[in-house]
């Protein structure tokens, strides 16, 4: 049996006991790209780690929740993450579009407000912008429903290019009332108001929950983790998980605990789950 890391932190160390303790109070809250599911140069070709699913409908029903926490539409999560119709994962939510939209697993029912309007307008100028950058070659847009991202990784020069957008794409989004979210070589145009740490908070509170754990691995992730902390400042205690990468190193350093990325994270989940045996 694998052995549950020790948190590098008293706080993290406190968050794992109270989990450990209490798991039916416990909501786990995880990232899907990069946290279950690899990275992979086309968003659409991303899919859940073979152990993701099986590994957490054995957790699952026994913690209070378990909320996949996501830029993606929720749809798209469900479908990547093969996490419909799974016995076991009753106690699931997905959280999309940092919150916006809700899938609950109990029922398969989805609730979504209308989009914002900048989205579209952003959407019908981004490739002239592209184009006048000079960025377009390799560069692609990923059409996200409630939001637009802009991917350098298949560029020439990856960085470069990121470098050379994040600044006019910051410009689009500010004129139609969007924020720029910037992640692992993409750039995601959005509505302003939600993140990963409002959707987290919101759903921990809504849960009554004693003990939260998060786990990510890009800097969209950065705001869940300081939601834990404010959870943990507030008397909740939580255990903060990054799925490790030599792209972001941000999460690494504030991590209670440091995995190799979603092969890690499913050998973490597995492991807490023969804990609460």
């Amino acid at each position: 049996m694998d052995l549950l890391p020790t948190p590098a932190t008293r706080a993290g160390r406190d968050g794992l006991a109270a989990l450990l303790a209490r798991p039916r109070t416990a909501v786990i809250g995880l990232d899907f790209d990069g946290t279950l599911a690899p990275i992979v140069a086309d968003p659409e070709q991303a899919r859940a780690h073979p152990g993701a699913v099986p590994a957490l409908a054995a957790l699952a029903p026994r913690v209070a929740s378990v909320a996949v926490v996501t830029g993606r539409p929720a749809e798209v999560a469900v479908r990547h993450g093969g996490f419909a119709d799974v016995p076991g994962l009753e106690h699931l939510v997905v959280l999309g579009h940092y919150g916006a939209e809700r899938w609950r697993a109990a029922t398969g029912e989805l609730t979504a407000p209308p989009p914002h309007p900048g989205v579209a307008a952003v959407r019908a100028e981004l490739p002239g912008l592209l184009d006048r950058v000079g960025a377009g070659q390799g560069t692609w847009i990923e059409e996200k429903g409630r939001a637009v991202a802009v991917h350098t990784r298949r560029a020439e020069d990856p960085q470069a290019a990121f470098d050379a957008l994040r600044a006019p794409l910051t410009d689009l989004a500010t004129r139609h009332g969007l924020i720029v979210e910037p992640g692992r070589l993409v750039l995601e145009l959005r509505p302003p108001g939600m993140d990963k740490g409002v959707a987290l908070l919101d759903h921990v509170r809504a849960t009554g929950a004693g003990a939260v754990l998060y786990a990510g691995d890009d800097l969209g992730d950065l705001p869940a983790f300081a939601a834990v902390e404010k959870l943990r400042a507030d008397g909740v205690p939580g255990l903060l998980v990054c799925s490790g990468s030599a792209e972001v190193t941000e999460l690494a350093e504030r991590a209670d605990i440091v995995v190799d990325g979603p092969e890690g994270v499913v050998t973490l989940l597995r492991t807490l789950t023969a804990r609460l045996d």
